[in-house]
């Protein structure tokens, strides 16, 4: 893996898509503005911009798994989403699990002070700042392209 490259990392969602970048594993992403979407069609407007803004050379993809591992309709629509992002911007698009991600992401913002209102302080960015991290923790990293293994 590259010491640096420009990643966008993104938690998948049916009418707002959480966006964080990061260049290294050493520091912590930065929470971007979420992606508008309407039915997890992305605002591709806002999507190019982030990608010019940020210089982006990957995306880094949350697949939402079944908590027993299984794949299910959103993890389909995400890795769908992270394969769209690939061909639209000829880049590579990887794709981890992120089960929990969100329900970790409310607890950070929970301990930050935040409310409960999930609607007005959304965690999207979070979850995406979380994907990040996961995909740099991670030994081997897998394309959006390649079938789903079931995860255990």
């Amino acid at each position: 893996m590259a010491e640096h490259i420009n990643l966008l990392g993104l938690d998948f969602g049916s009418k707002r898509i959480g966006a964080a970048f990061a260049s290294q594993a050493s520091t912590e992403p930065v929470i971007l503005p979420p992606i508008s979407a309407r039915d997890g069609i992305p605002d591709w407007q806002q999507v190019n911009k982030m990608v010019k803004e940020w210089q982006i050379q990957a995306f880094v993809v949350g697949i939402p798994y079944n908590m027993d591992g299984s794949v299910g309709e959103m993890a389909h629509r995400a890795r769908k989403f992270a394969n769209r992002l690939a061909s639209r911007f000829d880049l590579p698009s990887y794709v981890v699990d992120e089960r929990l991600s969100t329900y970790a992401a409310k607890e950070v913002h929970l301990a930050q002070g935040g409310g409960t209102n999930w609607k007005k302080n959304g965690v999207d960015g979070i979850a995406a700042q979380m994907i990040i991290e996961s995909w740099f923790a991670e030994y081997e990293h897998r394309l959006a392209s390649q079938p789903f293994k079931e995860q255990g």
